[in-house]
């Protein structure tokens, strides 16, 4: 007990300032939110509309008492998200299609004497179905769907083919 109250006098109440609720904090990170959806739009007016419809998806998700690490975190995988279909209905693609076509477009290192002779050579040793997708794929470019019709299959059958080939591949490149 304080002096304070031994004489009777009520101790004063130091208020703690309360932690700051999901909401504050999504509120404080949508600035971080527009400049991330902006530096991949290039526009505003899109930059704006994308930004509100993260708040409309993710806070009324947000759990109260979340810390602010994850609920950047959330805010930012919502940004993904959305931005992942902007980009696929801007495109006419699907959002698969999206990624796919997002993995290869890093600019490849010119072709070298060493690295195209291992491909020959590991290519050579696939069956005849697994070089075609890969060639198909990976040396000119296709989209899955273009494989699948140049092939004359699905685009569920391609992905599994390519999966085994690329395993295929690697055994052999394991062997030599």
């Amino acid at each position: 007990m304080t002096p304070d109250e031994e004489a009777g006098e009520p101790a004063e109440v130091v208020e703690l300032p309360a932690a700051p609720r999901a909401v504050d904090i999504a509120l404080d990170e949508l600035e971080l939110v527009y400049a991330f959806i902006y530096a991949r739009v290039g526009n505003r007016a899109d930059a704006e509309d994308l930004t509100q419809q993260v708040a409309m998806k993710a806070i009324p998700r947000l759990r109260q008492g979340a810390p602010a690490s994850s609920i950047r975190g959330y805010l930012f995988a919502t940004a993904r998200s959305v931005l992942g279909g902007f980009w696929s209905t801007r495109l006419g693609l699907s959002e698969a299609e999206l990624r796919e076509d997002l993995a290869m477009a890093a600019p490849p290192d010119p072709p070298s004497e060493d690295r195209s002779g291992t491909v020959s050579a590991i290519l050579a040793e696939l069956s005849d179905n697994y070089r075609r997708v890969l060639e198909l794929r990976f040396l000119h470019g296709y989209s899955l769907k273009e494989v699948a019709a140049e092939m004359n299959s699905t685009v569920g059958a391609i992905k599994v083919m390519q999966l085994r080939a690329l395993r295929a591949a690697a055994k052999v490149r394991r062997l030599e």
